[in-house]
């Protein structure tokens, strides 16, 4: 356990480790490419490692060097794996690497924690049978693990439901180059993170593969194809940024995240318009994008799309003037936790009167106090809760090793802003 001391933040300037969606999704097109592929500024992270390893194990060769991960592509031909592949709590790792081992050799045993056994992944399942390919829960209950059997994929016509996770859609696409037939996806429920899919759509097109689509109703890929190597840069994640961005939020000074610019593709970048429109000030520079926190007032906001930020949000809320509502938000149930119930909850410790109604999250602003933060294991809740602490005394958060998961300097970088220091 932690306690953040709260300290007086002026100005401040922080860095935040490369994207963790951009680094699942460039070494598994990597992977899959037919040459040497370099990226620098990789996320290495629980998750992100966790991926990294299961293509490994796939017969990838990657060399992990210190400025830089060098994938060797394999142009879609996947080895046999005898062992089960384990992928922690790593929502983004079982689904994406679902799709991938359906190309792969024999079958292929895809596992995780308690929590991974009951995050839903059988609309993924449904899709891949749909396009010819061997898939099933192994416990028969629609979640984790799931046995796929790799082989030549048919490809062909299918009908997806995105309702849970726009990364069922982000995994029949990647590996969509690879069918004999091409692929054609009609999304008939969701999707919800629709950013998600343009990134996925981004790295493929970087990778030398069109994606042909009608908004986010239906998906074309052809067939017989291959991702062309190259290099890439990972730019800085979004979501780690929001943290700090959040900070300023709520102690009302001005805090730049490097390396970010306006034009980046990433939808967590929106969290800045809604501090925006809660009362703070954004400045987007060359080298960077600063928040200055200023006075908050509650505000009305879908999220549906920047599900990641629906804590961290909450937590600004909790400082604001008046009431917050976070619409369309039912599928963070589904995550690495509840966040929902576990974002009520842990406001509620605080003196802060929250709520689910629904689909929403209702939060209603005033003084937070001091609480122990429960984690529930998952890296944002920690990460989120962590921000109040800048502001009130005696909030102390449980389990502080789980932010391993995505931004393992969290607590070094954090401890940079102002003049306080851990415990």
């Amino acid at each position: 356990m932690v306690e953040i001391i709260p300290r007086i933040i002026h100005r401040g300037e922080v860095n935040v480790p490369g994207s963790k969606s951009y680094t699942h999704r460039l070494l598994i097109a990597s992977a899959l490419s037919n040459g040497i592929c370099t990226l620098k500024n990789c996320l290495r992270s629980e998750d992100t490692l966790l991926t990294l390893e299961a293509l490994r194990k796939m017969g990838v060769r990657i060399d992990d060097l210190i400025t830089e991960i060098k994938v060797h592509g394999t142009s879609g031909i996947l080895k046999t794996c005898k062992e089960p592949v384990f992928l922690g709590n790593s929502g983004t790792s079982m689904r994406l690497l679902t799709g991938v081992a359906a190309l792969g050799r024999g079958e292929y045993t895809l596992s995780g924690t308690s929590r991974m056994s009951a995050r839903p992944i059988e609309d993924l399942l449904d899709g891949l049978r749909g396009l010819g390919a061997n898939a099933r829960s192994l416990n028969n209950n629609g979640c984790p693990p799931v046995l796929i059997e790799g082989g030549t994929i048919r490809g062909g016509r299918i009908r997806l439901k995105c309702g849970l996770s726009s990364q069922f859609l982000s995994s029949l696409l990647l590996i969509a180059p690879y069918t004999d037939e091409g692929v054609e996806i009609k999304v008939i429920e969701g999707p919800v993170s629709k950013p998600y899919i343009d990134m996925t759509i981004e790295i493929m097109a970087k990778s030398g593969v069109e994606v042909k689509r009608d908004g986010y109703l239906s998906f074309r890929v052809e067939g017989r194809g291959c991702y062309s190597a190259g290099d890439h840069y990972v730019e800085p994640d979004c979501s780690q940024a929001g943290y700090f961005w959040a900070a300023a939020a709520v102690t009302g000074a001005e805090i730049k995240v490097r390396g970010i610019v306006k034009e980046s593709h990433q939808g967590d970048l929106r969290i800045t318009g809604l501090l925006e429109r809660m009362g703070c000030e954004i400045v987007f520079e060359k080298d960077g994008i600063s928040v200055k926190g200023g006075s908050l007032s509650g505000i009305d906001a879908d999220m549906s799309d920047m599900p990641d930020m629906v804590p961290t949000l909450a937590v600004a809320a909790s400082f604001a003037k008046g009431v917050t509502v976070i619409k369309n938000v039912g599928h963070l149930k589904e995550k690495e936790s509840d966040r929902l119930s576990a974002v009520v909850n842990e406001l509620s410790k605080t003196g802060i009167e929250a709520k689910c109604t629904g689909k929403d999250l209702v939060i209603k602003g005033g003084i937070p106090r001091g609480a122990e933060i429960d984690t529930y294991n998952d890296h944002r809740i920690a990460m989120s809760f962590a921000i109040a602490g800048l502001k009130v005394p005696g909030i102390f958060i449980k389990d502080e090793k789980c932010v391993e998961k995505s931004f393992p300097d969290f607590w070094k970088v954090l401890e940079t802003l102002g003049r306080g220091t851990f415990v």
